[in-house]
């Protein structure tokens, strides 16, 4: 499988982060055509340094490379990429990455 990887940094305001991505964002991103799965993940510190300049992590799995391009040309996705630019543009690092060792 092949994921789409968003990777937040710290909100200012975390209560209207939390409140638009889950309430908005989320549900926007759940309708991409070729989604086969989505998680989120709140971090909650480091082992090392207790809080993390990270807040969110969403994997966002699909099939192949292949059903990742297909997907990112559908009106679903220019949505959701349109909304995460609008309230996450400046915390949001974005990332394909493939699963390994489950072959």
């Amino acid at each position: 499988m092949v994921k789409m990887i968003a990777l937040y940094k710290q909100p200012k305001d975390k209560q209207a982060f939390d409140e638009h991505y889950f309430g908005t964002h989320a549900p926007i991103t759940a309708k991409i055509p070729g989604l086969r799965k989505m998680e989120v993940t709140k971090i909650v510190g480091t082992p090392m340094r207790g809080e993390s300049e990270y807040y969110l992590l969403c994997e966002m799995y699909y099939d192949s490379h292949e059903a990742l391009k297909e997907a990112m040309k559908t009106s679903e996705a220019k949505a959701s990429g349109k909304d995460l630019m609008s309230f996450a543009g400046d915390l949001v690092t974005l990332m394909i990455g493939e699963e390994m060792g489950n072959e």
